[in-house]
């Protein structure tokens, strides 16, 4: 009865609901093995499977995966809400914080970043920029996809990977632990889905995740990192054109041509690659600390 009494204990916590580690994990495995495979079955029954050829990196393929994505973690995240009797906005996105402080000082610092990589670049001759590379109501147009399709990415992700899985891996073992957990599998997820990822990406993706966690710490919710995740993507994708993978996007506002060494322009993996960006993650966390110095560290219920 002794080792019952321990295994039990082991699993269900003094709430009597299942200890947030095995929570965590579960709702993993639920989103990856049973929400995703069986949307996608839903999927390609009523819209057909995906064309074999080349991905076309535009704003309306990226919209349509990131909107994938966000259901299966909404779905996932709704049973686990109904289990522990919360709203399904509480874990880092409530929705009357969306248009708050915090989103557009995230999206201020999106913008920047990447802005002086590229002005640093086009400094070092690493990056020539001959115009528009669409005409200029063209352009408009696309931007308003673009941000669009990064308002997806911005969402669908953080709320995928530092949403619920975040928050409740952080009641089982600390914050940093969890975070550096939720990096790994952010840099993970995108070593094997993007061509030609490098060491230079992936530290890339690991300081970006746990700059995003670190802004959760600091402001209680996701929405600075939702802000700053939307405009990173929307000015290296849109604004600048820079390449993803080996892939062009569609519609990008620049014509522009890189030709510096990978360290500095990031080869075919795009600026988010380049060493450059570097002394800027650092700069990034020291401006959320001091933007939030006077708050309390976040400590999810």
């Amino acid at each position: 009865m002794a080792a019952v009494a321990t295994a039990f204990n082991f699993i269900i916590g003094a709430d009597r609901k299942l200890r947030p580690i095995w929570r965590a994990i579960l709702w993993a495995l639920l989103t990856v093995f049973v929400a995703m495979p069986l949307l996608g079955m839903l999927l390609d029954l009523v819209i057909g499977p995906e064309p074999p050829g080349q991905f076309a990196f535009s704003p309306a393929n990226l919209s349509l995966a990131e909107g994938f994505n966000f259901a299966c973690a909404l779905i996932v995240t709704a049973a686990f809400a109904f289990y522990e009797r919360r709203r399904i906005d509480s874990y880092g996105m409530p929705v009357s914080s969306a248009l708050k402080s915090p989103t557009w000082e995230g999206f201020a610092l999106g913008v920047v970043q990447p802005a002086i990589v590229a002005f640093a670049m086009i400094a070092y001759g690493a990056m020539q920029v001959r115009g528009l590379a669409q005409p200029g109501a063209a352009s408009l147009v696309w931007a308003l996809a673009w941000l669009g399709a990064c308002l997806a990415i911005g969402i669908a992700e953080e709320f995928l990977f530092r949403g619920y899985f975040l928050q409740t891996l952080w009641k089982a073992i600390g914050f940093w632990p969890a975070s550096a957990v939720v990096a790994a599998i952010f840099a993970g997820v995108h070593y094997a889905l993007k061509p030609g990822e490098n060491l230079a990406d992936m530290i890339t993706l690991v300081s970006f995740s746990l700059l995003c966690c670190y802004s959760v710490l600091r402001t209680g919710n996701l929405w600075f990192a939702v802000g700053f995740h939307v405009a990173y993507d929307f000015m290296q994708l849109f604004v600048i054109g820079t390449p993803n993978g080996g892939l062009i996007p569609v519609g990008r506002l620049l014509d522009v041509s890189f030709n510096g060494p990978a360290w500095l322009t990031g080869g075919s993996l795009g600026t988010e690659a380049s060493w450059l960006g570097y002394p800027l993650d650092i700069l990034a966390f020291l401006f959320i600390w001091w933007r939030y110095r006077k708050n309390p560290n976040f400590v999810p219920r």
